[in-house]
């Protein structure tokens, strides 16, 4: 066997072999277990900030009353978080990633990323949102008032995705905030935002 051909088929098992280890590497990460930030009965394991007020109705946690957040307990760097949710008319509502509340004044909004809830406005369900500024758009608006959906994000390192009802309305780069709490927001007064099902799981950092 010639040494051109000799190098040819090194090649060709190197590209076969880390095809392998790739595919192995997927099957690992789809086998993390999904974990479940609420419970369906209570509170236990959220902290409520600002005016808002949080039940638990029928199995589905549930926010009225006015400006305010509840924050799940677990801090998350890379993740994949999903959940179910559905808003009132004229209701403004985001669910949060990597965030914290302010140190300063922890009943204000928090600081970190949001994936919007809002069916009534040009920075829609889908878009992602730092504080106070919508920063990366949203495919198209696809949710309804009174209506549930699906929401799913996924963040790794800098690379953000947010599917909602399993389609990809958002990818974007941004390496403002690399870890925090989950949380949902109610916005203001009269507006119902609803959500269950909700469950994350913690994702590998992305390799060089």
């Amino acid at each position: 066997m010639n040494s051109k051909r000799c190098l040819a088929l090194s090649l060709l098992f190197c590209l076969a072999a880390a095809g392998v280890a790739a595919s192995r590497l997927s099957a690992q990460e789809k086998d993390v277990k999904w974990i479940s930030l609420f419970n369906g009965q209570d509170l236990k394991g959220w902290t409520v900030r600002g005016k808002a007020e949080w039940k638990v109705e029928n199995g589905v946690l549930v926010g009225r009353g006015g400006m305010g957040h509840i924050y799940a307990d677990p801090v998350v760097r890379d993740l994949e978080v999903k959940g179910r949710f559905r808003v009132s008319a004229k209701g403004n509502s985001g669910f949060y990633f990597r965030s914290h509340w302010p140190t300063d004044d922890p009943d204000r909004f928090p600081r970190g990323y949001e994936a919007q809830i809002d069916n009534g406005s040009k920075a829609f369900t889908g878009w992602l949102w730092k504080p106070g500024t919508p920063t990366c758009e949203a495919k198209s608006l696809i949710t309804r008032d009174d209506e549930w959906f699906e929401l799913r994000i996924e963040a790794v390192g800098d690379r953000i995705r947010i599917w909602v009802n399993e389609k990809l309305m958002t990818e974007c780069q941004d390496k403002e905030y690399t870890e925090g709490r989950f949380a949902v927001q109610g916005h203001n007064p009269g507006m119902t935002i609803e959500a269950k099902d909700l469950f994350y799981r913690p994702l590998s950092p992305a390799k060089p």
